[in-house]
């Protein structure tokens, strides 16, 4: 595992924990100044941006993933429902796809909210080196 997929778990591990993202950066700020080298960090940041989607269903996939998957639950569980109730084998096929669908925009936005971590962790790590006084 390289340094870059160990900085995003990292920075997973740190979205379970409930403080604020000013927190968050500065736990990450100290395990990445002790484990990663300077190159590495403005190489992996160049990573980061380069990777970083800017369109804006992404955008909100980031910041409000439980609120696109609220949709896909409703259907998961309104195709276990009928499909139970109406002994409907189509709707239960229903329930798995909504499923799954739920499952993965959750996954996808939790990576982007922990990619977006690290990048700002290494931004600001970046200028605390240019400016020291602050």
């Amino acid at each position: 595992m390289g340094q870059y997929e160990r900085l995003i778990l990292m920075a997973e591990d740190e979205l379970t924990q409930y403080s604020t993202d000013a927190r968050k950066i500065e736990k990450l700020r100290r395990k990445i100044g002790l484990s990663v080298s300077a190159a590495e960090q403005r190489k992996i940041k160049e990573t980061l941006q380069a990777e970083m989607p800017t369109d804006g269903f992404s955008k909100l996939i980031e910041e409000q993933r439980q609120t696109v998957a609220l949709p896909l639950w409703g259907i998961a569980g309104l195709g276990l429902l009928l499909g139970i109730s109406l002994m409907q084998p189509f709707d239960l096929l229903a329930t798995a796809i909504g499923g799954f669908l739920a499952y993965k925009v959750q996954q996808r936005g939790w990576q982007l909210q922990a990619k977006r971590l690290v990048l700002k962790t290494l931004e600001e790590i970046e200028e605390k080196v240019q400016n020291p006084d602050k």
